[in-house]
């Protein structure tokens, strides 16, 4: 059964919290439990339905409700092991590049992208009914990829990484969806990459 996508934008700086429910077996996972609990909690038909937390990396604004929320839910928590010191909950599980979450019946194949943190992921969901579906966190969005606050290492590493395991592997129809503002498709990102590349940022 494919999965159903609903997003929200939650808290002051416009974090996108992406619930992913596979209706057929009544689960669901939800993509960072950014700000406003009550609000999270809305998105469910009822707080069983709920197994997972993946937060993407070890920013504050992508898990202020983390805590409230799992105690609501009693939802398993993931991320990456580099980025889950400074969590409000210590993860029930750490993922590494390659590693698989499951939604019902459905899977989410993990990608670590080094740079706008150390232990920043993004999930790839191979929709079969249409085009992959990748949820990147803060490591790409429309026009760039994300914040390294001039560092060109960690620049160049968060480029090196969406290259060879983006951009080098995944079609022009994915579906980027992003951890702040609008959604994009790496065709339309594609055609950028030098350029970001020049301006190095």
């Amino acid at each position: 059964m494919p999965l159903e996508i609903i997003r929200r934008s939650v808290g002051p700086m416009d974090n996108i919290a992406y619930l992913l429910r596979d209706t057929d077996a009544g689960q669901a996972l939800l993509i960072d439990a950014a700000n406003e609990a009550e609000t999270l909690l809305g998105m469910l038909s009822s707080p069983a339905e709920l197994r997972t937390v993946v937060t993407t990396h070890q920013h504050p604004d992508h898990w202020q409700a983390l805590e409230a929320f799992v105690a609501a839910t009693g939802a398993q928590t993931v991320a990456h092991p580099e980025d889950a010191e400074p969590l409000p909950v210590t993860p029930d599980r750490l993922v590494k590049d390659g590693d698989r979450v499951a939604v019902g019946s459905n899977e989410l194949s993990v990608i670590h992208l080094v740079g706008h943190t150390p232990g920043s992921i993004a999930l790839l969901w191979e929709d079969p009914s249409g085009p992959p579906q990748l949820f990147t966190g803060d490591s790409l969005f429309p026009g760039g990829p994300g914040n390294t606050w001039g560092d060109a290492e960690r620049f160049t590493t968060l480029m090196d990484d969406l290259e060879r395991k983006v951009f080098g592997v995944l079609p022009d129809e994915t579906l980027v969806h992003p951890g702040h503002g609008a959604g994009t498709t790496l065709g339309v990102e594609r055609p950028h990459l030098e350029e970001w590349r020049d301006r190095g940022w």
